[in-house]
């Protein structure tokens, strides 16, 4: 099942914003009781958290909220990607792919978003899903999820918050 939250306040995170995603994660934990994780930037303004029900690479390699190779993009997903073998295979053939810490589907998104750039990412992937990516570089947060919606995805502001 799995469960993603964040906050995101563009002008910096005050100190007691983090512990509140924290909160969000404890909320969720039936939704992922295996473990769960928090990463946050409060001068950029984010803070992400994970619960995570262990399916595909359950070793902490799988472990999210998770930074992509470069360390550009940081991501919370929920769900899986069928064709991610396929997608790593192609990313390895193309000499695109980085040193893989594990084999998880997430590690393998964030590849193929630093590979293509997220909207031809996006294009490829096969399977059900929502996440939340933010962008260091760019200090962006995208949100996204299946054609369907079969993942739940939620958003709301509160102030200058989402």
């Amino acid at each position: 099942m799995c469960a993603i939250v964040g906050l995101f306040r563009p002008g910096g995170l005050a100190r007691e914003d983090a512990a509140d995603v924290g909160r969000m994660c404890d909320r969720l934990a039936h939704r992922g009781p295996d473990s769960h994780g928090l990463w946050s930037n409060a001068e950029a303004g984010v803070a992400l958290g994970h619960r995570r029900l262990s399916i595909l690479d359950m070793s902490a390699a799988g472990a999210q909220p998770m930074l992509s190779a470069s360390e550009r993009f940081a991501i919370v997903f929920n769900g899986e990607i069928y064709n991610f073998a396929e997608l790593a295979a192609g990313l390895e053939a193309e000499g695109r792919a980085p040193v893989w810490r594990g084999r998880s589907d997430t590690e393998i998104l964030l590849a193929c978003i630093e590979a293509y750039g997220l909207d031809a990412a996006l294009a490829r992937l096969r399977g059900m899903f929502a996440f939340a990516l933010f962008d260091a570089r760019e200090r962006r947060l995208h949100l996204a999820r299946d054609a369907f919606g079969e993942k739940p995805l939620y958003l709301a502001r509160v102030g200058a918050a989402f």
